[in-house]
């Protein structure tokens, strides 16, 4: 490896929350690159400090061989071994599909009219499943709203990890939901499975890696693995999750909405894995904070998984780039 930049850029539209992306260039001057979304405090440090040493200079044969640890280092490694190979991330890591269905995800409104016009806007523009941010107190009445608008609508709900009763969960099993999504805390494992024992809708779990996943395939506490490549450390650890519940007999959902793009892009290529059997969910606003192009997203709900280009299928406007780094480091 030759050369390596790590920029932190300050996303100016939503939260402004803050991403890190990473540059990895070889001696014949291709360039890979990877994000992490949200990072930890200690992230910056870490990669200053340590990253340079681990890859500079270094020669490797795959990505799986490079022991970083971190989920940007990893994308940028894949994408630059997939574009020195000329192929599709998605084909690389065993992806099957060609365009994926979208969901798209609507947070809690004012009113439950507002939110019934909300979903309204959605199913207009091509969208044949929705996924409703609920909590405690926003959760039952909207549900029961949307479902008396659109009876055929195809509906999930997230729960953000909010909630420590089931009878309110039970309740909205009800309205014919496909999948309730992080009703409780990640490790509450036996909520979980009390749960998907008293409704027919699936339940889905989210980790961050194979060993937190063992406990619920054990317990055959849900059936539904919500998959978020950021999260691992590495695409291929999200390969082997994606393998082990789909051998299980679960469907899987990806999502990875935030950042500048370049996760999002991983996400996709994840999708198109043939047991990532739910919609995508790469739908989060805002757009305008994304510098690949094409941007990734869903068009009347349908995202098409790049198999023309190589790599992560996504050109970096650099340009822009450069006009959102808060911070930079080069070696």
């Amino acid at each position: 490896m030759r050369e390596l930049e790590v920029f932190r850029l300050a996303l100016p539209f939503g939260k402004r929350s803050e991403t890190l992306l990473v540059k990895l260039t070889d001696h014949g001057g291709m360039s890979g690159w990877g994000e992490v979304t949200s990072p930890q405090p200690k992230t910056w440090s870490r990669l200053e400090e340590s990253l340079a040493a681990l890859l500079i200079g270094v020669d490797w044969e795959h990505p799986d061989t490079v022991p970083s640890g971190d989920s940007a280092v990893d994308m940028a490694c894949w994408d630059l071994w997939t574009k020195m190979r000329g192929v599709p991330l998605a084909e690389a890591i065993g992806g099957t599909r060609t365009s994926l269905v979208a969901t798209v995800r609507i947070a809690p409104d004012l009113s439950v009219e507002s939110l019934v016009s909300r979903v309204n806007q959605q199913v207009c523009a091509g969208y044949g499943h929705v996924t409703l941010d609920i909590r405690p107190g926003w959760d039952v009445e909207p549900v029961r709203a949307v479902r008396q608008a659109y009876p055929a609508l195809t509906l999930a709900v997230d729960c953000g990890n909010a909630y420590s009763d089931l009878g309110q969960l039970v309740a909205l099993d009800s309205y014919g939901l496909e999948v309730i999504e992080r009703p409780f805390d990640a490790g509450d494992v036996h909520a979980h499975a009390s749960l998907q024992d008293q409704v027919a809708a699936s339940v889905a779990v989210e980790v961050g890696s194979n060993a937190g996943l063992d406990d619920y395939l054990t317990l055959r506490a849900a059936r539904v693995l919500l998959l978020r490549p950021a999260a691992f450390p590495s695409l291929s650890e999200a390969r082997r999750a994606h393998d082990r519940a789909a051998a299980a007999g679960w469907d899987i959902q990806c999502a990875g909405g935030q950042g500048a793009g370049l996760a999002r892009a991983a996400t996709v290529a994840v999708a198109s894995l043939p047991g990532c059997t739910l919609p995508c969910d790469v739908t989060q606003p805002p757009r305008q904070n994304q510098i690949v192009t094409p941007i990734v997203g869903a068009n009347a709900g349908v995202i098409a998984v790049p198999y023309t280009q190589s790599g992560l299928g996504h050109d970096i406007d650099e340009t822009r780039l450069r006009k959102l780094v808060k911070d930079s480091f080069h070696a």
